[in-house]
């Protein structure tokens, strides 16, 4: 996901406040995330932008995580007031399908790339990631080159990551993990937790943990060290490059079903792989794009690390092993 990055995080509300009204009486809801509609996000600018096209009103609803967003979906049912459910990944696609509240978009997503190629009759791509360990140079001076050192390194040298029954880093950490190891998870989650500091709900709670010094390294994407380099002008916190590879995150939105206009949720799904869309997403989001930004990206984005091996479970297998997945890593964090 994706992530609008801050130093100081503070108590999250469920409900992120509307941006200010227009006069327009059309009114499109949007579910996402916290962090899309935090003052730092991209949320404001994409309400701003869209608004000037639509002649209608962009109204948030915002939870902590993409996780949760699939599960007040599921509390809500047909009585859910989303339009667009935009902030779910791939990981979750086949599950969020399955739940019968998504109708197919209808529009072309030709010029949409992201790594290992993905196409979808519902959901639309809008950014992708690569989850990396963050650290702190200032603190760390030999960060890990691999998950298996990540797994058996120092315990004194901690991390905070996140948890996968409601966060999409905590489950692609989770998802990372069983990609590498495959049946040996729970041994190396056995292990790892021995380097955990804590598990947060989402992962604005683990940045800011670390942004604060109490640990020296974090779960969170290879794009990070960007928020710093462009708008603190420091390279202090810099992504470990894995041997093995990293997992990526394609983060979708989709319309629902339920949808009051949905000619209008088709529009927003247009503007999302827009020039527009795609230009903020960068600097605010901290993500990648998936098609063409009106500027080519700041120059710290080339300094990126780019993983030699990218892992991509199919939302099939996801779908049907999360529980099962979950349950293992508990089994294993729970383990004295």
């Amino acid at each position: 996901m994706r992530k609008a990055i801050i130093s100081f995080i503070g108590a999250l509300a469920v409900f992120a406040a509307p941006f200010p009204a227009l006069s327009q009486d059309k009114v499109l809801t949007v579910y996402t995330y916290e962090s899309f509609t935090s003052e730092w996000g991209p949320g404001a600018k994409v309400a701003e932008a869209f608004e000037e096209t639509c002649g209608c009103k962009l109204s948030y609803v915002s939870v902590a995580d993409g996780v949760e967003l699939l599960t007040r979906l599921k509390l809500e049912g047909a009585s859910s007031k989303a339009d667009i459910v935009l902030g779910l990944d791939t990981n979750l696609v086949s599950e969020a399908k399955a739940t019968g509240f998504f109708a197919p978009h209808g529009i072309d997503t030709s010029a949409v790339k992201v790594p290992g190629g993905f196409s979808d009759d519902t959901f639309v791509p809008y950014d992708y990631g690569h989850f990396a360990v963050i650290y702190d140079t200032q603190v760390m001076k030999q960060p890990p080159k691999s998950l298996k050192e990540l797994v058996e390194g120092d315990p004194d040298q901690k991390i905070v990551i996140e948890d996968p029954r409601t966060s999409t880093p905590g489950l692609g950490l989770l998802l990372w993990v069983k990609s590498v190891y495959g049946a040996d998870a729970p041994a190396a989650w056995a292990k790892l937790k021995n380097r955990v500091l804590t598990v947060t709900p989402g992962w604005s709670e683990a940045y800011g943990l670390f942004t604060k010094g109490e640990a020296p390294m974090v779960l969170s994407y290879t794009t990070s060290p960007a928020y710093h380099m462009v708008a603190e002008n420091t390279d202090r916190y810099q992504a470990a490059a894995f041997s093995e590879g990293h997992y990526i995150q394609i983060e979708v939105a989709g319309i629902t079903k339920a949808a009051k206009d949905p000619a209008l949720a088709k529009q927003f799904l247009s503007f999302v792989t827009g020039p527009e869309f795609q230009s903020i997403i960068p600097t605010t989001n901290w993500m990648m794009p998936v098609a063409a930004t009106k500027e080519p990206l700041p120059e710290a984005f080339g300094k990126l690390v780019t993983p030699e091996k990218t892992f991509l479970m199919s939302s099939d297998a996801v779908a049907a092993n999360r529980k099962a997945w979950i349950d293992e890593w508990l089994a294993a964090m729970s383990r004295n």
